[in-house]
């Protein structure tokens, strides 16, 4: 008989492509990874590994297996979700994640809901980029990722993920206090052509997200600084270095010197929360997700828009906009 555990190891290694990746993504050692595998093709009577430059790869009989193993797993998550909805108990390990902006904003006023709530729940939190997010929780290292994408350019979402709004979340322009336009009541973004830009690391959502904004409205950004983190580039401003796009979650308190001005544009970015369909029936998930959308809430951008269901089957609160206190 195949044993579930060495069928878990034989799946992490077809999603991570290395012995490496997969005794990452397990928590285990490589050593010990091989040692399982070693034994699974024992149990299957078949070479599951072939030898591949410095590394390995699944050979046919590997392939097949691996298919039948994610299959074998999924139901097993099934069957979990199903007993942990039949005794209704929030309790166990809640694996999540959350872009850095959405971490400082939401995860402490959930997370601490969630504790007080249900003492016999144990969250564990990572700051995590939305794509890395995203990828844990199909590989299954992560329960649930709080990830984004903006209202011109949404982010695909793999087969087998389900997800839920927590909040439209407004982006203003921030600009050094001494600016020509930090007056404004509102900015074009034409109007910014001839400034240097604050972005994110090249490559990133965000960043790509940015440099495609302002290249269909024909600007050819100058970028002059990056960094990955908020708050960096609002002291980055705040010494009138350039000007940044600052969405309201998580920006607060802006430092002394930078001022924010609405977008002619409204530029918002939509916050949601991503898990597996087969995991969609835990009562912890259920929980995360409300926890996640009433701090979405609290924060005053919209929470779901109304033609949507949140995971609990309740209707979602209209979208309103708000505008940041420094504008």
């Amino acid at each position: 008989m195949l044993n579930l555990e060495r069928l878990r190891t034989l799946d992490a290694l077809a999603r991570h492509g290395s012995v490496s990746g997969a005794a990452a993504g397990l928590h285990i050692t490589t050593s010990a990874v091989s040692q399982q595998l070693a034994k699974l093709e024992r149990e299957a009577g078949q070479r599951l590994l072939a030898k591949n430059g410095r590394g390995v790869r699944l050979t046919d009989a590997g392939r097949l297996l691996a298919e039948h193993a994610a299959r074998i797993l999924s139901q097993v998550e099934l069957a979990q979700a199903d007993l942990e909805a039949q005794r209704g108990q929030v309790a166990g390990e809640l694996r999540v994640s959350a872009f850095p902006t959405a971490a400082r904003g939401l995860f402490p006023t959930a997370l601490a809901a969630l504790r007080e709530q249900h003492p016999a729940l144990r969250v564990r939190s990572r700051e995590l980029e939305p794509e890395k997010g995203i990828s844990g929780v199909v590989r299954g290292d992560l329960d649930l990722a709080v990830v984004l994408d903006w209202y011109n350019k949404p982010m695909p979402l793999p087969d087998g993920l389900v997800k839920a709004p927590v909040l439209d979340d407004a982006a203003d322009v921030a600009l050094p206090a001494g600016h020509r336009l930090a007056g404004r009541e509102e900015v074009d973004l034409g109007e910014l052509a001839d400034d240097e830009w604050i972005t994110w690391g090249e490559g990133e959502f965000c960043h790509e997200w940015l440099m495609f904004t302002l290249r269909s409205r024909g600007i050819e950004p100058i970028v002059g600084h990056r960094a990955a983190e908020s708050h960096t580039q609002l002291a980055l401003v705040a010494a009138g270095l350039g000007v940044c796009i600052a969405p309201l979650l998580g920006r607060d308190p802006l430092p002394d010197g930078v001022v924010t001005v609405p977008l002619r544009q409204r530029v918002r970015r939509h916050v949601y929360v991503v898990w597996r369909a087969d995991a969609d029936r835990r009562p912890s998930i259920r929980a995360a997700v409300r926890e996640l959308r009433a701090a979405g809430q609290r924060v005053g951008g919209a929470g779901a828009p109304d033609r949507r269901a949140d995971v609990t089957g309740a209707p979602a609160a209209p979208a309103t906009r708000r505008r940041s206190p420094a504008s």
